[in-house]
């Protein structure tokens, strides 16, 4: 039986941990050829090793989305390996919080320059590739749908105390999405959004002494327990999603049957429909 991406070559950034790794796993077991991406090579690595040990294909671009290279970088690999481009995913990101008074300029530009300025720098270089592989697909007679899904959240929705910075990242996202589905729709791409909710990750676990090393910086992660269990709560389904089932969502805009959905945005919230 034909799995619904089989052969198709799909850029997932953020893919060596958390939920661009269950993107990446879920994507290659529909039969993309996958381009691994994370901040360091071993876990981008060992998701490629996973998915050749299942029959798949995949190579890893290791790397930060932020630096200024890196987005001819990780488009130049999907086509020098695999000679095409289908699906983009732009996952890659993380949180680092403060309340607007106490936030530095440094904090704020890099929540903008990870979760918007680094889907803008891909999404500009994928373009001329895209449009010129829709225009021979054209001349051949064959239309070819591709897709991009950007990661939104909830935060970028609604607003989330403490959270200026990631939430206008986010709501930009929203505004990218919504521009390229305009813009590209002419070249056969449906461009959506995922906006997540609570997703069980590292990132998001009870909040202890940790950090986590993040382009330089060592960011404290995690959740205030008493402030995670009252979220939970306040999910209608009652706990906090898996990356497996974060990837669903993203999947959804993936596949044939979403051929004729594009600027729009899915929450994956579990029902919260708010924060």
């Amino acid at each position: 039986m034909t799995r619904k991406l089989q052969g198709k070559v799909a850029l997932v950034t953020g893919s060596g941990r958390g939920i661009g790794r269950a993107i990446a796993l879920k994507l290659a077991a529909e039969g993309a050829k996958l381009v691994v991406n994370d901040l360091d090579a071993g876990p981008a690595d060992e998701v490629v090793q996973s998915i050749r040990a299942a029959a798949g294909e995949a190579v890893a671009c290791p790397g930060s989305v932020a630096a200024p290279d890196f987005a001819e970088r990780f488009v130049g690999t999907a086509i020098d390996t695999f000679k095409g481009l289908d699906i983009i995913v732009n996952n890659a990101g993380y949180t680092w919080d403060n309340v607007i008074q106490k936030m530095g300029d440094e904090q704020w530009h890099a929540m903008i320059d990870v979760h918007l300025t680094a889907p803008f720098r891909i999404l500009r270089a994928a373009q001329p590739v895209i449009r010129a592989l829709a225009k021979a697909e054209s001349e051949a007679g064959r239309r070819v749908v591709r897709k991009v899904v950007n990661i939104s959240s909830v935060a970028g929705l609604f607003g989330n105390a403490g959270q200026a910075n990631y939430a206008a990242a986010k709501a930009g996202v929203e505004g990218l999405t919504r521009t390229l589905a305009k813009e590209w729709g002419r070249i056969n791409v449906t461009v959506n959004c995922v906006a997540f909710g609570l997703i069980k990750t590292r990132l998001t676990g009870s909040a202890g002494d940790a950090t986590e090393h993040i382009d330089g910086r060592d960011i404290k992660v995690g959740v205030n327990p008493g402030l995670l269990t009252a979220m939970e709560q306040a999910i209608p389904l009652g706990r906090g999603g898996t990356p497996e089932e974060a990837a669903g969502a993203v999947y959804l805009f993936c596949i044939p049957e979403s051929d004729y959905v594009s600027g729009q945005t899915l929450m994956c919230t579990g029902g919260l429909t708010g924060i």
